[in-house]
């Protein structure tokens, strides 16, 4: 079974036992998270989609942790005036496993 959900602005396909790492939740590590915005269900042969959502559908999945991805340099550069600017970012996010996807 498969299914299409939305979090954090992005859509992602997911079937049980897949490992995501999805934008930052306010969960700790080892909780339960349930996404409800479901845009699709394929089981099979069966396949229902939402119009948006697939009403009554839920995905669970286990919060493995939370963390930050590797940095990325942005180096602003200004040529002719001798100006530089260095800048990180590490984008924070969480690690979930899919463990049911409810219809």
């Amino acid at each position: 079974m498969k299914a299409v959900i939305v979090t954090g602005g992005k859509q992602y396909t997911v079937s049980e036992g897949d490992v995501l790492f999805i934008e930052k939740l306010n969960v700790e590590a080892e909780e339960t998270v349930k996404f409800e915005q479901v845009l699709a269900v394929v089981d099979g042969e069966n396949t229902k989609i939402g119009t948006p959502v697939v009403e009554g559908a839920a995905v669970e999945a286990k919060v493995v942790k939370n963390g930050k991805g590797k940095k990325i340099d942005i180096i602003r550069y200004k040529a002719k005036k001798g100006e530089k600017r260095h800048i990180g970012h590490r984008q924070p996010y969480t690690k979930v496993e899919i463990t049911k996807i409810a219809l």
